[in-house]
């Protein structure tokens, strides 16, 4: 193929597709795409990049448009009008992993950071710290990195660093995408169960890993938390490759000492050896966890961990991972991405420890497929716990009773099924010097910019 075809993309706007259209734009496709349900920060990044956009997936766009490829996203399923357009018409086609895989990945030392949480910030991370060593690396992220701007570019050979998600490829290919990226440095985050509507169970997914570490070349490096027992079960089942763990205590491995409770300030270091302190604007454990699997994977790509803690000092976190999107009369929002309870806990433990006894108001759009299924139903209230007051939306789709599962937090939990009704809430109860904690992996009806706007008119909801 060369580089002057048309692709076009269905589901475009996804976290990973919205890169890969980057991507093929600055390796000189032309580039088209469509999707539902259209929202920012991916499509404002593609329009910004002069990407054309349409919204639905009528085949109108195939009638007088003829694409020499047609990218396949992840969300897409046959019945779709496009797909069957595209199979009907022997349309040539591939998923997104797969087109990266062809055209970026081939002569690059791909370093891939997995798991169940804290993919985003870590790529986020690590990129940065090669790009403070000026390596200028390429990566594909699944959110958008401040110090960059965009969640994909091309960069310069040889680093690139790709989130590897183990959901699967597109309809047409059930294994995880991370299997096609061949990495040579790998770092497992976490473990835990999700996706439940692709995995029967944890074994599955680890089969999943399982795949992964068995393309790793005896020259790569795997980097993981040694305390996680299901990644200790994936090296279990075979390691070819040099290992590093990660631990608090040990200092058989590399460690951490916290020098603030909020992870603000930590010391680093591998085994005996203390590499210097991270002091940064990020808070939370789990931050401090990605922070050092971002330290340890770049000096397996050649920079030295002084380089890295000092570019860590200047990262600026990803857009939606406890982002400020605004304070008005002393009341602060923040947009989260926490769809999983784990992660629903620990960000509101970073945020309980920076802002002390000052009040939470935790809002939650269960809106993963897992959590619709409800499979963590069970654990959902205790990771809600340290929040002062908990405003739950439960959409159409929500296939359980929220309300059963949220005894344990009786008194300080209300269920909505409608936005406007949320902000009313706030509004009426939120004063200044309160935090306002809006988490969903979704756009949830803009209600963060609605609820900024409405706290700064002072008004009711309609009025």
């Amino acid at each position: 193929m060369n580089n002057a075809q048309h692709i076009h993309i269905l589901g475009i706007c996804g976290t990973f597709m919205g890169g890969v259209a980057l991507l093929a734009r600055e390796l000189g496709f032309t580039v088209s795409g469509a999707d539902a349900g259209v929202y920012p920060p991916m499509s404002s990044q593609l329009e910004a990049q002069g990407i054309h956009l349409t919204e639905g997936y009528s085949v109108d766009y195939f009638k007088t448009n003829s694409p020499d490829i047609v990218v396949i996203g992840n969300a897409m399923s046959r019945g779709n009008e496009s797909v069957e357009y595209v199979l009907d018409r022997q349309i040539a086609y591939c998923s997104g992993p797969e087109f990266v895989a062809n055209h970026i990945l081939k002569k690059r030392w791909v370093l891939a950071v997995a798991g169940t949480h804290g993919k985003t910030t870590t790529s986020s991370m690590l990129s940065w710290i090669l790009e403070y060593a000026k390596l200028n690396p390429g990566f594909l992220i699944g959110g958008i990195p401040q110090n960059f701007g965009v969640s994909a570019r091309l960069g310069s050979e040889p680093f690139f660093v790709i989130e590897a998600d183990e959901y699967d490829t597109a309809f047409f290919d059930k294994r995880s995408k991370f299997v096609h990226y061949s990495p040579r440095t790998l770092v497992l985050n976490n473990l835990e169960f999700d996706h439940a509507d692709i995995f029967n169970n944890i074994d599955d997914i680890k089969k999943q890993f399982h795949h992964l570490m068995r393309i790793l070349p005896a020259s790569g490096k795997v980097i993981s938390f040694k305390d996680d027992d299901n990644l200790n079960d994936v090296l279990a089942m075979g390691c070819w490759s040099e290992s590093e763990g990660i631990d608090y205590g040990d200092q058989l491995g590399w460690w951490v000492k916290l020098n603030k409770t909020d992870g603000s300030n930590f010391d680093v270091g591998y085994r005996q050896q203390s590499f210097g302190t991270v002091s940064w604007t990020l808070i939370g454990e789990h931050n401090v966890n990605n922070a050092i699997a971002a330290i340890a994977a770049a000096r397996h790509a050649g920079v030295a961990p002084k380089y890295a803690i000092d570019a860590l000092g200047e990262y600026i976190n990803t857009k939606r991972r406890l982002e400020v999107r605004g304070t008005v009369k002393g009341i602060t929002v923040y947009d989260d991405f926490a769809h999983h309870p784990t992660a629903i806990r620990l960000t509101l433990e970073g945020l309980r420890n920076k802002v002390g006894e000052e009040k939470i108001f935790a809002i939650l759009e269960p809106r993963s497929n897992t959590m619709k299924m409800g499979v963590h139903k069970d654990s959902l209230a205790d990771s809600l716990q340290r929040a002062d007051h908990i405003l739950l939306f439960q959409s159409s789709d929500i296939l359980w009773d929220v309300d059963v599962y949220m005894d344990s937090l009786a008194g300080k939990v209300s269920v909505y099924k409608s936005t406007d009704d949320i902000i009313s809430t706030i509004l009426a109860q939120a004063a200044s010097g309160d935090h306002i904690l809006i988490m969903s992996n979704g756009g949830f009806e803009n209600i963060h910019q609605r609820l900024l706007d409405t706290l700064q008119a002072g008004l009711e909801v309609g009025s």
